[in-house]
């Protein structure tokens, strides 16, 4: 310690014992007031003028520390569990959002003092790139929150970024090991929590589940050591982001106007320890150097782990087909139940919804939600669609999400197909089965090919058991060929389809 705390600020912090005493009697077992309350501490020490910068980062240090058991504990069950009410999402993440925002904002102000050589900022000379990591790393958990609610990071965390950035590249600091926390129990640097919070805002943060992105976060920071920033373009470069003029990083696409600048973040080595740890999670294990704060299953984290190679690989993927813009209004059934319900072998219930498209092409379409329709939309989200005038029902999957400055929800949607069709599955193939069970096959005409797609309760398809369909009067013979998706409440499977001679059926009465 720095001389504990100063002696001219009457705040609480400024005296070892009365701080000490206010932490010894914070509620250790109630994680979120705990975290509250030093939120609102660390707030009051950063607001208080009579601090001098080496007592106040001192302050801060303590308090920042001692928050961190009570947010991994808010962390882990806000990313983990698959239970949280929507009223217990938001107080975690409430709770965290605005810890992560005191604690940037904090050590943020105490690295600006220090470039502008404040009064002892000489004391704290040696431990800049802790301070500029540690700013880097509470940024990281604001843009998470951000990301975990589909919108758009306030254009302050990037000028923060930028400046902890350029502090460290100025002062020759950027690749100082450190140790961030005290548990940690890993080294860092302020190239690595910055290349790593950069390189996971551009892999598809959008696109992911919540979940998803809490695990991309980790495997990336995990292989941060991979990771290149030079201020000239090199081979691997994947984003650009500008340190004068911060806003969020670009993917590089090859046409980018080098100017000084722009800053070059790269992949380095990374292919080579992506490539081990998923031969590792193919064989049902989880790499125990990583640290995902929490318990998964191997193939929950694969899921993410191939998601980063494909959205890494170069050249980046390229749209398949050219959007339009057009207005034009949809039904919307959403979930497997509810389409089920709008096809000819449910109840036809009403109960949809109505959304309106602003942009569509071949493979999908983009629609804008007011708050007030976008609660129950998520990404993997499976919805029945039929344009005004059209009688029949389609399929999509709702791939991207998020939210505009007026907190409407942008959602994108890849189209499986526009007709759908009810059948019967069977095991056996006797009429009238007692395991009948509904499901939707998706008509593609000609492009079927003597295959079906279908969409099926959860747990459905097994990659050992044939299936019989019956529709229209025809019955068919599936056998399985791959399980395409897994969704909350389908199975989205492919089978190879082989028509039967329905004498054979007959001759079964």
């Amino acid at each position: 310690m720095l001389g504990l705390f100063g002696r001219k600020s009457d705040h609480p912090m400024a005296d070892p014992k009365s701080a000490q005493q206010l932490l010894d009697e914070l509620p250790k077992n109630d994680a979120l007031k705990t975290l509250q309350e030093l939120t609102t501490w660390i707030e009051s020490v950063r607001e208080d003028e009579k601090f001098r910068l080496d007592n106040r980062f001192e302050a801060l240090r303590l308090l920042d520390e001692t928050a961190r058991l009570f947010e991994r504990k808010l962390a882990r069950e806000l990313y983990a569990s698959a239970t949280l009410s929507r009223f217990q999402e938001n107080r975690l993440w409430t709770a965290l959002n605005d810890f992560y925002t005191q604690v940037s904002q904090a050590y943020g102000a105490v690295l600006a003092s220090c470039r502008n050589g404040d009064k002892g900022s000489a004391a704290l000379r040696l431990l800049q790139p802790l301070i500029a990591a540690r700013a880097i790393h509470a940024l990281r958990g604001r843009l998470k929150c951000a990301a975990m609610r589909y919108a758009q990071a306030e254009p302050e965390l990037w000028g923060l970024l930028a400046a902890a950035y350029s502090s460290a590249e100025l002062e020759n600091y950027l690749d100082e090991p450190i140790a961030l926390y005290p548990a940690s129990g890993a080294n860092s640097s302020v190239r690595c929590e910055f290349t790593s919070v950069l390189l996971w805002w551009v892999s598809g943060t959008g696109t992911l589940k919540q979940q998803q992105m809490h695990l991309a976060e980790r495997v990336i920071a995990h292989m941060c050591r991979n990771y290149t920033v030079q201020a000239q373009l090199h081979v691997g470069t994947l984003l650009t982001f500008d340190i004068v003029q911060p806003r969020p990083p670009v993917r590089f696409t090859g046409d980018a106007t080098v100017h000084p600048s722009l800053r070059f973040v790269g992949l380095g080595q990374v292919q080579a320890q992506l490539d081990a740890i998923n031969k590792t999670l193919d064989k049902g294990i989880v790499p125990e150097d990583i640290n995902l704060g929490g318990t998964y299953e191997a193939e929950v984290v694969q899921q993410v782990t191939r998601h980063l190679a494909a959205v890494w690989s170069m050249p980046p993927p390229m749209r398949r087909t050219a959007r339009r813009r057009i207005s034009v209004n949809l039904d919307v059934a959403g979930g497997f139940a509810s389409m089920v319900e709008q096809t000819d072998v449910g109840l036809n219930f009403s109960g949809t919804e109505s959304w309106e498209v602003e942009e569509i092409s071949a493979n999908g379409f983009r629609c804008v939600l007011p708050p007030a329709k976008a609660d129950a939309v998520k990404i993997g989200l499976l919805v029945g669609i039929k344009p005004e005038k059209v009688e029949r029902w389609g399929a999509g999957i709702v791939r991207r999400l998020g939210r505009d400055g007026e907190n409407n929800l942008h959602v994108g949607v890849e189209t499986l197909s526009n007709q759908l069709q009810g059948v019967a599955l069977r095991e056996s193939n006797r009429a009238g089965a007692d395991d009948d069970q509904l499901a939707l096959w998706l008509v593609r005409g000609e492009d079927d090919a003597g295959e079906a797609f279908l969409l099926m309760k959860p747990d459905t398809f097994s990659i050992n058991r044939s299936l019989h369909m019956h529709v229209s009067g025809r019955q068919y013979l599936l056998m399985p060929l791959a399980l395409v998706e897994k969704g909350e409440d389908y199975d989205f499977a492919r089978y190879r389809k082989i028509e039967q001679d329905t004498s054979s059926e007959e001759e079964a009465y």
